[in-house]
């Protein structure tokens, strides 16, 4: 019977940003934008943790570096689906901010309406 190698940390904490990226695919369809901002600060801190560790690629098993680009490719695709969620609530805000905007300018030029 063959006995399992320990996963490498490296490829722990690629699985750990994956399940996470799925949460935050799930925060941005129900629109719970804290806990998306909460979950992306997360994954933010591990991506930072594995580029500070970048040299571990070379130790990974051709199979492992397998595995790391099937999670990358999810959570690419997590990514991409929150994205599709965001961006029409971004565009909204930013329309929002640009009416706002463009009303201050023109209260400060003619003062205000009253």
């Amino acid at each position: 019977m063959a006995t399992m190698l320990p996963m490498p940390p490296q490829i722990e904490t690629y699985k750990e940003m994956s399940a996470l990226s799925a949460r935050m695919v799930e925060a941005a369809r129900v629109q719970d934008w804290d806990a998306l901002v909460s979950l992306e600060m997360t994954v933010s801190a591990l991506r930072d943790s594995l580029i500070a560790g970048d040299d571990a690629n070379a130790t990974l098993s051709a199979a492992d570096k397998a595995l790391k680009a099937a999670i990358i490719q999810r959570v690419l695709n997590d990514d991409a689906e929150v994205r599709r969620h965001t961006e029409p609530w971004m565009e909204h805000v930013r329309q929002f901010l640009g009416n706002t905007n463009k009303r201050r300018e023109v209260e400060r030029a003619y003062g205000a309406a009253g």
